[in-house]
C-alpha cells in the first residue's frame, strides 16, 4: 500500500487512468463488433459505414498507445477484407 503522499496520489492517478484506458479498449471492441455484425447480416452498405466509423477509432487508440500499432493494423486489415469479400459477393 502507498505510504507517502505522492505514492498515494500516483496510485489514485493510476486507477483513474486504468479505468479510462479500459473504456477506450471497450470502445474499440464495440466498433469492431458493429462491423462484424453488419458483415454477418450480409448488407454491404451498413458494413462499409460501420468500417468507416471503426477505422478512425482504432487508429486513434493506436496513436494514444491504448492498443499497439500492429494490432490496430491487423484488425483494420481483417475487417476490411471481410467487408470487401461481402462486396465481391
Amino acid at each position: 500500500m502507498a505510504n507517502s503522499p505522492q505514492a498515494r496520489k500516483r496510485a489514485k492517478q493510476n486507477d483513474k487512468q486504468r479505468a479510462h484506458n479500459a473504456s477506450m479498449r471497450s470502445l474499440v471492441r464495440t466498433k469492431m463488433k458493429q462491423v462484424l455484425a453488419a458483415v454477418s447480416a450480409g448488407d454491404y452498405a451498413p458494413a462499409q459505414e460501420a468500417l468507416s466509423a471503426a477505422v478512425p477509432v482504432i487508429d486513434r487508440m493506436a496513436n494514444k498507445g491504448i492498443i499497439k500499432k500492429n494490432k490496430a493494423a491487423r484488425h483494420k486489415s481483417r475487417l476490411n477484407a471481410k467487408v470487401k469479400a461481402l462486396a465481391a459477393g
